[in-house]
């Protein structure tokens, strides 16, 4: 519940945050191959928390292995109540972008990167301009993760 609790905060919080950690997890998940038994083993029970604790953040790990194995996502894509949030945000900032000249002008100095990153895509459908951010945070946190400084130079 603790796990829940704490994502269902985020999600109200910061919509864009929440997205990204929900990335995270699904491919956490990945990273052991939806086993559940090593999502237990070498997640969950790294928690520093109750044993009580420890079972309500494994039930939530396995709802989302669940989730991700009904909606056929396992090996790759996203869940589809995170491509309904991002098409949400992808509303908002279309609306913002049509009646709020700051958001329009911050909007401005992006759009190279945006379209940089559409160029380089070379034809592959990155989704709207919204998911393109999404995809150029979620990128460069991997990065930092990964001790690079940027995809460039991996």
């Amino acid at each position: 519940m603790r796990h829940e609790v704490g994502s269902r905060k985020q999600k109200a919080q910061n919509i864009a945050e929440y997205i990204i950690y929900m990335y995270q997890m699904e491919d956490l998940v990945r990273s052991y191959q939806g086993n559940p038994d090593e999502i237990k083993q070498y997640v969950v029970e790294k928690y520093p928390v109750s044993e009580k604790e420890k079972a309500e953040i494994s039930d939530w790990y396995l709802s989302l292995l669940d989730q991700m194995n009904v909606e056929q996502i396992l090996e790759k894509g996203h869940l589809k109540e995170l491509h309904q949030l991002v098409g949400e945000l992808a509303k908002i900032h279309w609306n913002l972008l049509k009646s709020d000249g700051t958001y329009f002008e911050a909007y401005s100095k992006v759009k190279p990167l945006i379209i940089d990153a559409v160029m380089q895509a070379e034809g592959k459908d990155l989704g709207n301009e919204i998911q393109i951010c999404l995809n150029g945070i979620y990128g460069l946190l991997l990065c930092r993760l990964l001790g690079k400084k940027s995809l460039m130079n991996s």
